[in-house]
């Protein structure tokens, strides 16, 4: 679809939107009438910036069904975030969220090179997170053989990969490092497998990880990115470029907006990453604040598809670390560590706060790997001086590194832990 067309039913699909939730959803009628607005002010696409912002503490205070915008009896599934911290948030879905959630899901698939022929490995946690079942509709919309495994188990799933040929396999990133570690302890050779390759996301990664995960597995690594709040993953995916992730913007309509200010951002300027669900019905939201950091790349991709892409992410606003007034996403220091030999991408990092001075203290745990660990203190000495240098070289400020024993910092069959802040602010 060229762009003029594109905007066109966009707008007409946010006209249908505003309409719905001004008409269904108190919630967004007090709020559109704080902001001055009603569905008729909408002129053009650009208005959308008149229209309020979400975000998750609203889907907090609005649980479990103050943002639901049908009858109930319309609902066929609702998934929510892990809950982790605070009142989870939900999405509810109607038989076509379902298909639209499938269509977003099936692009993200095939631009992996996945057709009916395939055999995917789903390898996301299935339940009321949404990685397992999005990444099921997908497949099962292009007709591929699907595994169910789920997450975890890893043994069992290395055997399966084996036995029934697995082809394609979809889990968080941080998963694919940790299986290809098992599957060697175990004598397979990952490589070997025949796996051609893999959609990883739900946490931020860098390129070098990407080519750590390519390398342990011999396979074409994509990212994919999505979220609970706004359907799950399928929102955005790379193609065969590798470079950026395509929005399915006919269906969830990207800005980027200033994270202080509010105000949007043209194409290729970085901030955070704003989505309306604009065919949403069950639970739509308008102008979510993801809280991801990213900016919408300008050139076209070389293939072919004409929808936005967005840069691999930067990092969350929420995830950013404040040390001693420096900036500091964890990415960042994923991406320094691979480039240091000797040290595998597990790491840890410490913040807290000295009593005495009142000034910010980072610690960073690093994995040595095994061909690099030795018993020699003057050895390890040396490996740690050098990535406290590259720290602060990279980063601008001093971090203090602890070396610890391979495969000591604790695995994780779903998003890694990757931060640790004891401070009290």
């Amino acid at each position: 679809m060229n762009t003029e067309s594109r905007s066109a039913l966009q707008f007409a699909r946010l006209k249908n939107l505003v309409e719905h939730v001004y008409t269904n959803v108190p919630f967004y009628r007090e709020r559109l009438a704080g902001k001055g607005v009603v569905p008729n002010d909408l002129k053009s696409l650009a208005d959308i910036a008149k229209l309020p912002f979400t975000t998750k503490d609203d889907l907090r205070t609005t649980y479990p069904y103050g943002l639901l915008a049908v009858p109930s009896a319309e609902i066929v599934e609702i998934h929510m975030s892990s809950g982790t911290t605070g009142i989870p948030v939900v999405c509810a879905y109607t038989k076509q969220d379902i298909e639209d959630w499938s269509e977003g899901m099936a692009r993200t698939l095939a631009a992996s090179g996945a057709t009916r022929n395939d055999i995917v490995q789903n390898a996301y946690g299935y339940g009321l997170f949404t990685g397992g079942l999005g990444a099921h509709y997908g497949a099962q919309k292009i007709g591929a053989t699907i595994i169910p495994i789920s997450s975890g188990n890893t043994e069992k799933q290395l055997m399966l990969m084996r036995d029934f040929k697995t082809t394609v396999f979809t889990c968080t990133p941080s998963y694919a490092l940790y299986m290809s570690e098992q599957a060697r302890e175990m004598g397979i050779d990952p490589t070997k497998l025949g796996i051609r390759a893999g959609c990883f996301g739900a946490e931020p990664w860098s390129e070098n990880m990407r080519k750590e995960i390519e390398k342990a597995w011999n396979i074409k690594a994509f990212d994919i990115y999505g979220l609970t709040e706004i359907t799950g993953p399928g929102v955005a995916f790379e193609c065969e470029m590798q470079y950026g992730l395509h929005i399915n913007e006919d269906l969830w309509y990207p800005e980027i907006i200033d994270p202080s200010t509010g105000q949007v951002l043209p194409d290729g300027e970085k901030g955070e990453l704003v989505i309306t669900t604009i065919t949403k019905e069950g639970t739509p939201l308008l102008r979510y604040r993801t809280r991801d950091i990213t900016y919408i790349i300008k050139e076209t991709c070389g293939c072919g598809r004409t929808t936005r892409r967005i840069h691999r992410l930067f990092g969350r606003t929420d995830d950013l670390l404040i040390i001693r007034g420096v900036n500091v996403f964890p990415s960042q220091i994923e991406h320094a560590l691979i480039e240091i030999q000797g040290v595998d991408p597990n790491y840890l990092i410490i913040v807290s706060r000295n009593p005495q001075t009142h000034l910010d203290e980072a610690e960073l745990h690093v994995e040595v790997n095994i061909a690099a660990f030795s018993d020699e203190t003057k050895d390890m000495e040396s490996l740690r001086s050098r990535i406290e240098s590259v720290m602060k070289s990279k980063l601008g400020i001093n971090i203090k590194v602890k070396l610890v024993e391979p495969k000591s910092i604790e695995r994780s069959i779903g998003k890694a832990k990757r931060v640790i802040d004891k401070r009290q602010i």
